[in-house]
């Protein structure tokens, strides 16, 4: 499946602060020293590894930031397998542009690749059954939007993108608000008609509170092992969306899927991915 690029200017700001932060207030001053300003060459960015493209658009949008009238070709779409050995972006132009914005598209592209590749390791797993597969809001600071559209790139889909996205009731709300009923019964009283509502149980027994004072359309059913989810999803019988999460791994996550949930979350795929090789040549 392939998805629409964000816009730019949704982008800019993120990938600017990098490129402020790399260049600092003197600019790459090996690249001004060593390398004379009229040297133009073409560079590579290669895969070293197999992977699911992702940070393509991002990389992009560094190296035109850094000098606009850099020439940009780029091979794989965000979304995409390469090999190792693929070539994935050419840049054309000023030598001292390209290396100066090297390091920020490559940090970019190496961790959105690895986000991407990961989920799809996930995907790939619950082949079969009707299980998707989605991150959640343990992300990295100030890239949650990137990585968040890398889960997509990796087949995977989207959880909340911040508080103000939907009502996810967790066990701590349940605690303060004074169990179960009456984390529900405020819900339906003061949530608008337009907003979902997610409620985390841990045990078949609170599961069968909500089901029993209604108001939830998302059920967030933690920790469970593949044989109390099999329970749990025949208790729903399709009332409410089923999301399991926890401890979720690709040794794992097949287990899970099998029991028929209807979503399985992990936030490993946005804060436990490894980066993927990939290498700029000239």
């Amino acid at each position: 499946m392939s998805y629409p690029a964000l816009p730019d200017m949704i982008l800019e700001p993120l990938v600017r602060s990098a490129l402020m932060e790399d260049l600092g207030s003197n600019g790459d001053i090996t690249t001004l020293t060593v390398i004379p300003a009229d040297t133009t060459y073409a560079a590579r960015l290669n895969a070293r590894e197999d992977a699911v493209v992702s940070g393509m658009q991002v990389a992009e949008l560094a190296f035109r930031l850094v000098d606009p009238s850099l020439q940009v070709i780029t091979h794989f779409r965000d979304g995409q397998r390469c090999a190792k050995g693929d070539t994935l972006m050419e840049i054309r132009g000023s030598a001292a542009s390209i290396l100066s914005g090297e390091r920020v598209a490559l940090n970019f592209a190496g961790r959105l690749t690895g986000v991407a590749t990961a989920t799809a390791a996930l995907v790939a797993e619950t082949e079969g059954t009707k299980a998707r597969i989605t991150c959640t809001r343990k992300t990295t600071p100030g890239l949650r939007i990137v990585e968040k559209q890398a889960v997509l790139h990796g087949g995977g889909f989207n959880h909340r993108f911040s508080l103000s996205d939907a009502i996810l009731i967790k066990d701590n709300h349940i605690a303060a608000a004074g169990g179960v009923h009456a984390a529900l019964e405020a819900t339906k009283a003061r949530a608008s008609h337009m907003m979902k509502v997610e409620i985390e149980v841990d045990t078949l027994d609170q599961l069968a509170e909500v089901l029993e004072v209604g108001g939830a359309d998302v059920v967030l059913l933690d920790n469970m092992s593949p044989a109390t989810l099999e329970k749990a999803v025949a208790l729903v019988d399709g009332r409410l969306v089923t999301e399991a999460s926890g401890n979720i791994s690709r040794e794992t996550v097949a287990a899970v899927a099998a029991t028929g949930v209807d979503y399985i979350s992990s936030g490993a795929l946005t804060h436990s991915y490894r980066t993927i090789d990939i290498g700029l040549d000239f």
